[in-house]
């Protein structure tokens, strides 16, 4: 883990509410996929934790995408490029890369970002990925066509049936009878509870409202499937969890 003074090289609106930020930082030579920052705002007691879409672990950069949800992300759309920002990372554990295999990779919303760099990586090791995107509607789409430019097959969901499937992320796992070994996912709980009915095999990264990041305040704690006395800190053993780790 490093605390560093990031600078912004872009910052841009995606979608509705979204946007992508590209920032340069030697910490990115360190960061391994479906990890995630903490990021301190000028005038906010709280850092707030965004995952880390992708890296170059070359260039030195890292992109995160946000959705402003309070005056905290809203303050960070008024970044611009040469512009910096007191960052802690990368923090919580990653996804594993499973080699010369299949998977689906299932998003819901600010979950889908981080697995876009969890795509690349899996594409390199010659696994055959498919990804499902869930979304509320096509204004609220993003990063669909960048999936697809990696080598991905990739399906939409919207609530209101504005671009893909009408519904959610698992009407398109059933409809289209889809299989892997492995299924990669992000996003709400209820999503992440229904899709360990369909798959046996994977892993499962959790969202959940965190303070310190690195696992001293305890605030976002989850309990072990199997011993309701063992609990784990989401933003230090997690947040990537193997399938039937956690319980609901």
């Amino acid at each position: 883990m490093i605390t560093e003074q990031v600078q912004v090289l872009t910052n841009r609106k995606i979608a509705e509410a979204t946007y992508e930020m590209v920032l340069q930082a030697e910490m990115a030579s360190k960061m391994k996929p479906g990890q995630f920052v903490n990021l301190k705002i000028d005038g906010f007691l709280l850092r707030r934790p965004i995952s880390i879409c992708q890296y170059d672990q070359f260039k030195h950069t890292f992109t995160i995408i946000y959705k402003v949800v309070g005056d905290g992300t809203k303050k960070l759309t008024t970044l611009q490029s040469g512009d910096s920002l007191d960052c802690m990372g990368p923090l919580g554990n990653h996804f594993p890369i499973e080699k010369e295999t299949t998977a689906i990779l299932v998003g819901g919303g600010v979950g889908v970002p981080p697995l876009y760099e969890t795509a690349k990586q899996l594409i390199a090791a010659n696994t055959q990925v498919t990804v499902v995107l869930g979304f509320a509607d096509r204004a609220a789409a993003f990063y669909v066509e960048a999936f697809k430019q990696l080598g991905a097959i990739v399906y939409v969901a919207t609530d209101n049936g504005t671009l893909g499937t009408h519904g959610r992320v698992t009407n398109v796992i059933a409809n289209e009878n889809l299989q892997a070994e492995y299924i990669y996912a992000c996003g709400p709980e209820a999503m992440l509870r229904a899709l360990e009915t369909h798959f046996e095999k994977g892993y499962l990264s959790f969202e959940a409202r965190m303070a310190c990041g690195i696992g001293a305040c305890m605030a976002c704690v989850c309990k072990d499937r199997q011993d309701t006395d063992l609990y784990y800190r989401i933003c230090k053993e997690g947040p990537v969890f193997p399938v039937g780790k956690v319980g609901f």
